[in-house]
């Protein structure tokens, strides 16, 4: 398995990217002023992230991604540190992300990964998406933040 930035020429595998955002307006802004990861096993790409820069020391990571046969085999967390140390060797101070309030997986996920909750973005989901969103069964409305200070000390595996 090998995790290496997407060349210019390449096309972003959109349909991995809308796994996570399922908004295609959305996913094409944010990957035209970010930076495509992408995770291959068997010369296909089973996993992906994009990372933002927002401000000043920070980038946010906002979309991480995993082929759906391939979920539950560690690949999404490996995308997560891989993200974290991209983050820290490019010399920013802070990395953010927000997610869903009913992804209890991705939740878990962040926090094994060094994430701290920072907030809540009260019904995010319905002003920014124009068809609902049900995540384990629940209609998705508000995202939580959360981020990570990388001058802080190394994250935890």
């Amino acid at each position: 398995m090998h995790i290496r930035k997407l060349a210019p020429h390449e096309p972003p595998p959109m349909e991995l990217l809308l796994l996570a955002d399922p908004s295609r307006t959305l996913v094409e802004e944010y990957i035209a002023r970010g930076d495509c990861f992408v995770c291959e096993a068997d010369r296909r790409i089973v996993g992906v992230y994009v990372l933002l820069p927002t401000r000043p020391g920070t980038i946010e990571l906002v979309n991480v991604a995993v082929a759906e046969p391939e979920q539950g085999k560690g690949i999404g967390k490996r995308l997560v540190l891989h993200a974290i140390d991209e983050a820290r060797a490019r010399g920013f101070h802070t990395i953010e992300i927000g997610t869903g309030s009913t992804g209890v997986v991705q939740l878990a996920l962040y926090q094994k990964c060094g994430f701290r909750m920072t907030g809540i973005d009260k019904d995010f989901f319905v002003r920014h998406y124009e068809e609902d969103i049900y995540e384990n069964g629940i209609r998705l409305r508000d995202m939580v933040r959360l981020s990570l200070d990388l001058q802080d000390r190394l994250h935890e595996n």
